[in-house]
């Protein structure tokens, strides 16, 4: 089926606006690639550093570009569940490539952070940095040269951003991207979100808040709500980065070995010395980043990619923008409801027909670009699916059901949760903002009421425990955006402002910082820019001031007179607390080169 006509023409406008950079991009690719194999180009000495610790087949194999070598990046590290699974990965696909006659090499590692480690600590302000730190550390390991494509391992929130912008930098270079899988199921995350808010009453302790979360918590594999590091998942699978089914099958199985050792062989059969080359950056156009936006929406995924995705498109030479987002939003219909957006889990939604099912109706009525390259090959119906293990061990691919295994965690796309996606651009006089409303009830998603100004997030918590926060309110978390202090997440201010609501107040969050992946039923308006350490509206606001916050209009207002406003002076604060301690000032860079939200808040795209 062709595309929907509102899915077309908003990439149709993404095609026109990105081509000055795309064909910039294009041709610096295939100039890569015209170079031929690339070890052909390394001297005696560079390539004996290269094969030093490979037996002497091996060594004669790669000296002569007799067969392709895998590079692998890994994100392994045993701390972290979602990426303590990696440690066997190298291993597996090492014999995997040699059963089909090639090689493989971890090229180089990159750090994995947990975003639910630090939360609310010091750490939490590099965690959005890490995305291109990672990009810069894969880039590293494939600069050596000895690769003819490269395989990622990487699951969480901001791995796997940095790791695509990797593979599209070495965009002439085959990629295929590895997941580990979620944990399985714990305790019920509507348990855990509601433990959380009786410890924020102070009506439970730490004993019991400790025991709810290592509940939830409590094996290998990602977290299995709904937020950043599943909607990877979501997103590598559609836009055709992973094996076909491959994205939420737990750790420790069978079928997910199996779906690892394919991944290696798939990834020797699209290099330059076979017939079916694949280069990412080739691959990878405006209709693949079209198509995650489309997943993003239809699944009610993070509002983190709402600069991911920006960032992850201009490594492609492709120009994404919120309102690209805000547009697609309105055309594509919500059909999953996965925690925070409903009760279920990720292992629910797999359960109930999962990738498989929602691609093949998303392709029903034309809202996704089914006529795109994948690393499976060409179109998305490949990937309409369900994966199982076949009795000699190997992957087997049936149609995805017809009908969902459970309507009220998968929807079709005849009778979906709601009209839209739910991610949606705010404008007015603060400037622009992204807001998720899929959790938000709709009596919430136009909340009008006096500011509360906070300049941290510990401010605020501590109004909250002092009762002076028990009335209507927009709490407006100021200096919170990528220059002042690296962009935290504030997601410690949840289970407090869910009380306030529960309570009966009308309650909002406004800031220039982010929300997690589990941003839930409290509208907020988050990744505010101009951000307030650079003087935008947000650093004009008074205490006091009346703000609106309409998500149906698509607007974002301090309701003051314009005159006034100009005249206020941008208040301007101390953030030297934020420079220093657990790395801080190892970033001191990139807070100064950080790019604006809208543009993805990178220090490599400005």
């Amino acid at each position: 089926m062709s595309a929907d006509a509102r899915i077309a023409a908003v990439t149709a406008r993404i095609v026109e606006r990105s081509k000055p950079t795309r064909e910039r991009y294009l041709a610096r690719l295939r100039s890569a690639a015209a170079k031929g194999a690339h070890r052909s180009v390394l001297g005696c000495a560079n390539l004996a550093h290269g094969f030093a610790v490979c037996s002497p087949s091996e060594k004669d194999a790669l000296a002569g570009d007799q067969v392709p070598n895998l590079g692998i990046i890994t994100s392994y590290n045993d701390m972290l569940s979602a990426h303590q699974p990696f440690e066997t990965y190298p291993a597996i696909i090492r014999e995997a490539a040699k059963q089909v006659g090639g090689l493989a090499q971890v090229a180089g590692g990159v750090p994995a952070m947990c975003d639910g480690v630090t939360q609310g600590q010091p750490g939490m302000e590099l965690s959005l940095f890490s995305r291109d730190l990672i990009a810069m550390a894969a880039g590293v390991g494939l600069s050596h040269n000895m690769f003819d494509a490269a395989v990622f391992l990487g699951v969480c929130d901001k791995i796997v951003p940095g790791l695509v912008i990797a593979a599209l930098s070495f965009g002439h270079l085959p990629a295929i991207f590895v997941p580990a899988g979620p944990m399985t199921t714990g305790l019920p995350n509507d348990e855990k979100s509601r433990v959380r808010q009786l410890y924020a009453e102070g009506k439970v302790g730490r004993a019991e808040l400790l025991e709810a979360e290592s509940k939830s918590y409590h094996g290998p594999g990602t977290c299995t709500f709904y937020g950043t590091a599943n909607s990877n998942q979501m997103l590598m699978e559609i836009m055709g980065f992973h094996m076909p089914g491959a994205s939420f099958i737990n750790p420790g199985t069978p079928l997910r070995e199996a779906l690892t050792r394919e991944a290696a062989k798939r990834a020797l059969a699209i290099t330059a010395m076979g017939n079916e080359f694949t280069p990412a950056g080739e691959m990878i156009d405006e209709r693949s980043i079209v198509n995650g936006v489309v997943g993003l929406h239809a699944t009610g995924g993070s509002t983190n990619h709402t600069l991911h995705l920006l960032a992850m498109a201009r490594a492609a030479g492709i120009v994404l923008t919120w309102q690209d987002i805000s547009e697609l939003s309105d055309a594509v219909p919500l059909l999953a409801r996965v925690y925070p957006n409903g009760l279920a889990d990720v292992n629910h939604f797999h359960a109930a027909g999962g990738m498989g099912f929602l691609i093949k109706e998303l392709l029903k009525k034309g809202l996704l670009h089914g006529d795109v390259r994948t690393v499976y090959g060409h179109g998305l119906e490949a990937y309409s699916i369900d994966v199982k293990l076949g009795s000699d061990g190997t992957v087997v691919r049936e149609p995805a059901p017809d009908k969902s295994h459970d309507p009220k965690v998968l929807s079709s796309i005849e009778t979906p949760f709601q009209a839209n996606g739910g991610l949606k651009m705010l404008r007015g006089n603060i400037g622009k903002a992204v807001i998720k409303i899929s959790a938000v009830k709709p009596d919430r998603h136009i909340i009008e009421a006096p500011a509360v100004i906070f300049h941290d997030q510990a401010e605020m918590q501590q109004a909250f425990k002092d009762g002076k926060l028990n009335r209507d309110f927009v709490a407006v978390v100021r200096f919170q955006g990528p220059k002042a202090n690296g962009m935290p997440e504030l997601h410690k201010l949840t289970p407090a402002l869910g009380v306030l609501q529960d309570r009966g107040f009308r309650v909002a969050l406004l800031t220039d910082g982010r929300m997690s992946g589990a941003s839930g039923k409290v509208p907020a308006a988050i990744h505010v820019t101009p951000e307030a350490v650079e003087g935008g509206p947000i650093a004009r606001i008074q205490e006091g001031d009346m703000i609106r916050l309409d998500a149906v209009a698509g607007t974002l207002e301090v309701l003051v007179d314009a005159a006034d406003m100009a005249e206020r002076e941008p208040v301007k604060v101390d953030l030297s607390d934020n420079e220093f301690g657990m790395g801080r000032e190892l970033f001191a860079p990139f807070r100064r080169a950080a790019g604006p939200a809208d543009r993805g808040a990178s220090v490599l795209f400005g």
